[in-house]
């Protein structure tokens, strides 16, 4: 597209643009608006008027400046050196730009998304005369010492014969390293290419969610599971801990990728990420997170349509790693105000508005987002699957989850963690609400846990949640009458349930131990509580008093193993069981002597 086939700005409101003599221009085509060519996209054509909107601030401009065309959609760089690096929501490396221009962002400016003049040490994988197809390992690159970086023939060239391959050596990824024959054509093959943000990279085929996403966190693993390649959100009010549970599925979770994407978050809040991430260490081996994570900073104050584009940014460079084989884990915090973004450029662009003002498509939006996760067989040879799992966080004003982003956002997930404001204040942490949340993949993923952490795992699990449900209808009465009301085998429910949620569903995230618990601990510490209140009621219809039980010296123990039985001590659970059981039977021979 030659750079003289331009239009004329005739409107301008924030980041909204009208430009004139557009006639040719193609919707979701990216152009470069004014003197300073600020980037910015087509997103209405209407006649020869097309309506842009401005990825930078629009301050001074004026009408009648140019607009230039591109011909291409807006895109991003795929290759090798993506990760541990912080990119702004259009892929601009924001490190690179402080070197350029210092601690402000000024408008026009930009960098490469990759170092283009870095060497990586290329592998061949394939050799001259091999048959390779879309998606196809061509070699591989050490990109950190965590991630091994899989050079892919692009998704848009069929693939053909190899009539060309580089041997071992260090390249830059503007080099050319392989030629194939498509066609009767010949196509050099370099080791990044471009992909449109918009459109979801291919694959073979999407498989079932059945493998669970485990983030070390009890509540989250146990109660309300999230599969790999699949879809939750996390919505809360103001302080419920969203951002902090955010980061330890961050940091937690089994996914070998993960993608950080801080999309109109207050600059404050996206300064601890971007200070505390660096310090992370990854658990499996010890190095810094950051070697295997990729930063997406669009704070609140950065150009609102930016914004919008960041979330499509990331899920874009999150489906390259999982076209690699890879689990990758992508959070966006928050939809919510990504959805306002949405919210204002449709004003700008005076579109009817729907409820609260949003624009009636955000539930498509909604869906566009969410339903790019999945766990999928990628294109080309060898065979791999690879899996993005995508994590929202809304964050709804006053925490009234009826507004229109979290009802929208509910449609497309199937995993919901409810946060809620009365136990944030009473410091109970996470504030997942645990009657309000739930879990969709719970009947795929309980065959996970029963072949590989212990066959009744479902049962155990529903067990304590029939606890947490009695109690949950009997607190209605204790407020009403008081516990007193109650007889002994309710009151006995509301003292298992309140050992369940302080020694399992409260974790701490600052707690060396707590902080992550294997699936092999969850389990075994939930057993021990459902344990305890099956024994209780035994001991309690053969006459102990429920004072006594209350009164056992192993209950502290149990509310304490969590912090002090590491996740390789777990037999010591086992020894605390049979120390449980031993005091249920003393204390019932003990009655028993006393009714004699």
């Amino acid at each position: 597209m030659s750079r003289a086939a331009k239009g004329k700005i005739v409107w301008i409101s924030g980041p909204a643009v009208k430009a004139e003599g557009m006639a040719e221009a193609q919707m979701y085509e990216t152009v470069e608006v004014g003197e300073d060519r600020l980037i910015g996209e087509v997103i209405r054509i209407t006649g020869d008027v097309a309506f842009i909107q401005v990825y930078e601030s629009t301050s001074g401009l004026r009408p009648g400046e140019p607009v230039y065309r591109t011909g291409q959609p807006l895109s991003v760089t795929l290759g090798p050196g993506m990760i541990g690096t912080i990119y702004d929501g259009l892929q601009r490396p924001l490190s690179e730009i402080a070197k350029l221009k210092g601690p402000f962002i000024t408008r026009g400016v930009t960098a490469p998304p990759i170092p283009p003049n870095k060497k990586w040490r290329f592998i061949p994988k394939v050799k001259k005369g091999d048959e390779v197809e879309a998606g196809s390992i061509l070699g591989t690159v050490q990109e950190t010492p965590l991630i091994e970086h899989y050079i892919l023939v692009p998704p848009y060239y069929k693939g053909g014969k190899l009539v060309d391959v580089v041997s071992e050596g260090d390249y830059t990824i503007e080099d050319e390293i392989a030629v194939i024959e498509e066609d009767g054509k010949k196509i050099g093959l370099k080791m990044a290419h471009r992909w449109p943000v918009r459109q979801p990279r291919p694959y073979q085929v999407k498989l079932d969610p059945e493998i669970p996403l485990l983030t070390g966190q009890r509540v989250l693993d146990t109660f309300f599971p999230i599969a790999k390649g699949g879809t939750g959100a996390i919505p809360g009010g103001f302080g419920t801990g969203k951002t902090v549970t955010l980061h330890q599925v961050a940091a937690w979770a089994d996914a070998r990728v993960v993608f950080h994407i801080g999309c109109g978050e207050r600059g404050n809040e996206m300064t601890e990420v971007l200070i505390k991430f660096p310090e992370l260490k990854d658990p499996a081996s010890g190095r810094p997170l950051m070697e295997r994570t990729v930063l997406v900073a669009n704070v609140s104050n950065m150009p609102v349509a930016a914004r919008e584009a960041s979330i499509y940014t990331g899920a874009t460079m999150a489906e390259y790693y999982r076209d690699m084989g890879y689990d990758v884990v992508l959070v966006a915090d928050s939809t919510s105000r990504w959805a306002e973004a949405l919210r204002e450029i449709s004003g700008r662009l005076e579109e009817m508005p729907a409820e609260e003002g949003y624009p009636s498509y955000l539930a498509s939006r909604l869906a566009e987002f969410y339903e790019r996760a999945g766990r999928v067989k990628t294109l080309g040879k060898p065979e791999r699957i690879g899996s993005m799992t995508l994590v929202g966080a809304v964050s709804p004003s006053g925490a009234d989850f009826t507004e229109p982003v979290t009802t929208h956002t509910i449609r497309f997930i199937r995993t919901f963690w409810a946060l809620d404001t009365r136990l944030a204040y009473s410091r109970h942490y996470p504030a997942i609400n645990w009657m309000t949340s739930y879990s969709g993949y719970i009947n795929e993923i309980s065959k996970w846990w029963s072949s590989r952490v212990d066959k009744n795992w479902a049962k155990v699990r529903a067990d304590a949640y029939e606890i947490l449900q009695r109690e949950d209808a009997l607190k209605e009465i204790v407020r009403l009458l008081g516990p007193e009301a109650l007889p002994d085998e309710e009151k006995l429910v509301l003292e298992a349930a309140r050992m369940i949620k302080i020694g399992y569903l409260q974790q701490s995230a600052y707690d060396e131990v707590d902080s992550y618990c294997s699936p092999k601990k969850q389990y075994l510490l939930l057993k021990l509580f459902v344990e305890f209140y099956q024994e209780a009621l035994k001991a309690l219809r053969a006459g102990v008093g429920l004072d006594t039980i209350r009164a056992m010296s192993i209950i502290p123990k149990l509310l304490r193993a969590k912090f002090e039985i590491r996740n390789e001590e777990v037999e010591k659970l086992e020894t605390l069981r049979e120390e449980m059981l031993n005091e249920f039977h003393k204390i019932s021979a003990v009655e028993v002597k006393t009714v004699v």
